[in-house]
């Protein structure tokens, strides 16, 4: 019996899925990058992977937590910027905002933010994915209350063991393509009956 043991085990160890999930959702967040046309391992669409369905739906809650964390981290940092010097390091103006009360706001008021970097980092084990999640995806959904990601499944199934495949993106992105417009439909013919009688 399962009783009370939630999530998929996904055929491994828990410490493997631990870090299946931190590369799918680094994956993710990485898609994101600004890459090179002719880079290697250039995502084929910004915001998108392609997984199994039951990987997929695992992964969610991750992509959901760590997105959640940056919104909180980015709200901190923004209370922390008034209390910041736009002086230069070292000198004398910034040794006295050193020195003072200002400072000690900065330092508690910035602190939340670090510490939402630092859980984010731990969470997908890349410091990179981390970086993207900070400075593109989560300043996107500041006014989103959640639902960042949407499973889409595919038609057809994966080559090898014909494992069911799924989408799995970031809502709220545009693709670049414009949406086609909707076909013209004709009016109907009258019936047969009715054509004949005249």
């Amino acid at each position: 019996m399962r009783h009370r043991r939630k999530g998929r085990v996904l055929g491994r160890s828990p410490s493997h899925q631990r870090a299946l999930l931190r590369n799918l959702a680094s994956a993710l967040m990485l898609t994101e990058r600004e890459v090179e046309a002719d880079e290697v391992g250039a995502p084929a669409a910004p915001g998108r992977i392609i997984t199994t369905v039951a990987k997929a739906k695992e992964v969610r809650p991750l992509v959901e937590r760590c997105i959640t964390i940056a919104k909180r981290g980015l709200v901190a940092a923004e209370r922390a910027r008034e209390f910041a010097t736009t002086a230069e390091r070292d000198s004398a103006e910034w040794k006295k905002w050193r020195q003072g009360e200002q400072w000690r706001k900065w330092a508690a008021a910035s602190a939340p933010a670090v510490t939402a970097r630092r859980r984010v980092v731990t969470l997908l084990g890349d410091k990179q994915a981390a970086r993207v999640v900070f400075e593109k995806i989560a300043p996107r959904y500041v006014d989103r209350p959640g639902g960042y990601t949407r499973i889409l499944k595919l038609a057809t199934p994966r080559l090898g063991d014909a494992g069911p495949r799924a989408v799995l993106e970031l809502v709220g992105r545009e693709t670049g393509a414009e949406r086609s417009p909707a076909p013209q439909v004709e009016a109907a013919r009258p019936p047969r009956k009715a054509r004949a009688g005249t």
